[in-house]
């Protein structure tokens, strides 16, 4: 986007004390003193950790335009903006922007499979038009102002992403985006920690159907029944995709033909099918017929930790390590127990944010992995012991305290003929068991 000092200040109610050199154009936006090019108004916002007013005659320093701050800085460096909340002036300004810039926004949200849904759904779009999209997984309170900012000024929709941990937080970033329709990939365990219960995590992915105008459209998974329930909470259109019989946007068979056109992927699993799914759903809201999809969809490839696919040393690696959490889990064993191999190694890490029903969960998985025919399975600290201990029933299976020590072990533990799953939540690190492998 592509802001005035003016706009700026009117939308955030900003004080400007200094001269910015050039008032008519802010292009860039920064929160990240570490990420700052010249150019960037920097926003200094109060974490948890970090206070972003101590970095301010830095960010100044490297060439920002200017910094948004709520106390005077001393000895400034250079210009600054003045307001009563620097994350409410960041939330606002983006709110004006995308009422300014006017044009289609789909928010995706779901407990497993948003970010990948979000990358498909933009490249499918792409075949017609300019889209802009969240960049990574900018999702929550902070991120999805920052996409929003971030998007080319020409584009003609975005795509972006929207995360939660608790009630209430898709709500808040539905006000500030507008989107006009809204994706939900699944309901599940994922945060669970912040509910009383499964339904608690689906009415905070209802918030976003509830938020689309009438005339939006709302985009639901038929294949999971609290999912499919949200067509309830909208006034407009509804349409539904997966393998149900009862789904608008069905795939016939795992040979993947929807609508008598036969689709190949790269991507691996039955979710990934699933999210491609979701993506022929919202280009036939923008008038995108599914035989003008072959090509887009066969260039479709995993994102970084997202179910890259490569051989080491004869093994078959399939790396998901970004994140996890129960559902998740369970689709990449399903990947993994689908790959031919002499040995089906599963590398599972702690999934966090369960609360009290983390071990409950962990053990669920365990169980799972033995019933997938997994033959090995690897937990990596904390509560992942409680997944060794379900597997060990049937399994061969053992528990390193850190992913170093796992790394180590299947150095010489992996063997030509294997296929070794890397999967686990962000905080466990287990892509560090992968590179120690390796190494």
């Amino acid at each position: 986007m592509q802001l005035s000092l003016a706009q700026v200040q009117a939308a955030t109610g900003a004080q400007l004390l200094g001269t910015v050199s050039d008032p008519t154009n802010f292009s860039t936006w920064s929160i990240d003193s570490r990420t700052v090019t010249p150019g960037d108004l920097f926003f200094a916002i109060k974490g948890e950790r970090l206070d972003g007013h101590a970095f301010v005659n830095g960010v100044l320093a490297q060439g920002a335009a200017a910094a948004v701050v709520s106390e005077p800085i001393a000895d400034a460096k250079g210009p600054l903006l003045l307001v009563n909340d620097t994350l409410k002036a960041l939330q606002s300004l983006a709110h004006q922007a995308r009422r300014d810039w006017a044009k289609p926004i789909v928010a995706v949200t779901g407990s497993a499979g948003k970010t990948s849904t979000k990358d498909i759904i933009a490249a499918l779009l792409a075949v017609r038009y300019k889209v802009g999209k969240t960049v990574g997984n900018f999702n929550n309170h902070i991120g999805l102002p920052l996409s929003i900012l971030r998007l080319p000024q020409d584009s003609d929709v975005a795509v972006l992403e929207m995360g939660m941990n608790h009630a209430g937080e898709i709500r808040d970033l539905v006000h500030i985006a507008e989107p006009n329709h809204g994706v939900v990939t699944n309901v599940g365990y994922a945060h669970v920690e912040n509910f009383s219960s499964i339904e608690g995590v689906a009415a905070a992915k209802r918030e976003l159907i509830e938020g689309l105008p009438p005339e939006g459209v709302a985009i639901l998974n038929a294949d999971d029944p609290l999912v499919a329930a949200f067509a309830k909470s909208h006034k407009g259109r509804t349409i539904t995709y997966g393998f149900s019989p009862n789904a608008d946007i069905r795939a016939d068979d795992e040979s993947f033909t929807v609508q008598g056109i036969q689709f190949h992927t790269t991507l691996s699993g039955r979710h990934s099918i699933s999210n491609i799914l979701a993506g022929i759903a919202v280009a036939s809201v923008f008038g995108i017929q599914p035989n003008e999809l072959v090509s887009a969809i066969a260039a479709l490839t995993p994102g970084k930790m997202r179910g890259e696919r490569k051989v080491w040393r004869g093994a078959t690696v399939l790396n998901d390590s970004y994140n996890s959490n129960p559902e998740a889990a369970r689709n990449m064993l399903d990947v993994l127990r689908s790959e031919p191999a002499s040995r089906r190694i599963a590398v599972l890490g702690e999934m966090r944010e369960l609360g009290q029903m983390s071990e409950q969960l962990h053990r669920q998985l365990g169980e799972y992995a033995v019933k997938s025919g997994i033959d090995v399975v690897i937990g990596i600290h904390g509560a992942a012991q409680f997944i060794v201990e379900s597997a060990q029933k049937a399994a061969s299976a053992m528990f390193f305290d850190t992913p170093e020590s796992a790394g180590d072990f299947l150095k010489d533990f992996a063997k030509p003929g294997d296929a070794i799953l890397f999967k686990g939540s962000r905080g466990t690190q287990v892509e560090t068991a992968l590179a120690r492998m390796e190494s």
